[in-house]
């Protein structure tokens, strides 16, 4: 499939609806985009297949929904660390910057994952600390890497916690960091417990900007379902 070949998906499965949305966005940073939710583009990207070449033609493009797909589609083990470097210094919109990281998406399954997370999550580089708790919230979900370890996540939450009840962080990197903690309390009873008590501090996390008005994201709502609490406390 070649890039001409996506765009032609992308415009069968295009939503004016979406499309009237996106208008509507403030960080669009001059992107355009057919409309298409995550859920359809990750439909579409299953129907392209791995491809680590048309990802990075795809990469190049203006369109937000081809972005998307360029992200979905990238091989694993193909990616490098200077593709992810690159490619996290143009994270230029919010809802790219999810996508990058999490979302399923591919960088989280590259055997660099963990070394990246790690990175990054120790700099100051916004995009590179947000995308460092995305991957950390994807990595989380990873079960057979030996390094996750329930001493290397408590670590984690540590970390977490101290920057959670800082005055001094953005809604968007408290949002991230809530959403890392939330996918480690969800892997086991030893971590809910400590997430938990994070959740219990830090209260729900307020991630209004400007005049979007959303509903706080309540993580210890999450932490505390009673499917998950059946699942790690039989």
């Amino acid at each position: 499939m070649t890039p001409s070949d996506v765009y032609r998906m992308l415009e069968d499965n295009k939503s004016e609806r979406g499309i009237e949305n996106w208008l509507k966005l403030e960080d669009t940073n001059g992107l355009k985009s057919f409309g298409i939710g995550l859920t359809k583009l990750r439909v579409l990207a299953k129907k392209i297949g791995r491809n680590h070449t048309l990802s990075q033609e795809l990469w190049k493009s203006d369109i937000y929904d081809a972005k998307t797909i360029a992200l979905l589609i990238d091989e694993p083990k193909k990616i490098t660390r200077e593709q992810a470097e690159r490619q996290v210094e143009q994270l230029d919109v919010g809802l790219l910057t999810h996508v990058f990281s999490s979302c399923d998406a591919t960088l989280a399954k590259s055997p660099l994952a963990f070394e990246i997370a790690n990175s990054w999550l120790a700099t100051n580089h916004d995009l590179r600390r947000r995308s460092g708790y995305g991957l950390l919230y994807e990595l989380s979900k990873n079960k057979r890497n030996m390094k996750l370890t329930d001493e290397y996540f408590l670590q984690c939450i540590s970390d977490i916690e101290e920057k959670l009840l800082a005055p001094n962080e953005t809604p968007t990197m408290r949002m991230a960091m809530g959403g890392a903690l939330m996918g480690i309390g969800k892997r086991n009873a030893v971590l809910n417990k400590r997430a938990t008590k994070v959740a219990k501090a830090c209260g729900p996390i307020d991630f209004n900007e400007g005049d979007k008005r959303c509903e706080p994201f309540d993580l210890l709502k999450h932490l505390t379902n009673k499917t998950l609490l059946k699942k790690l406390y039989p």
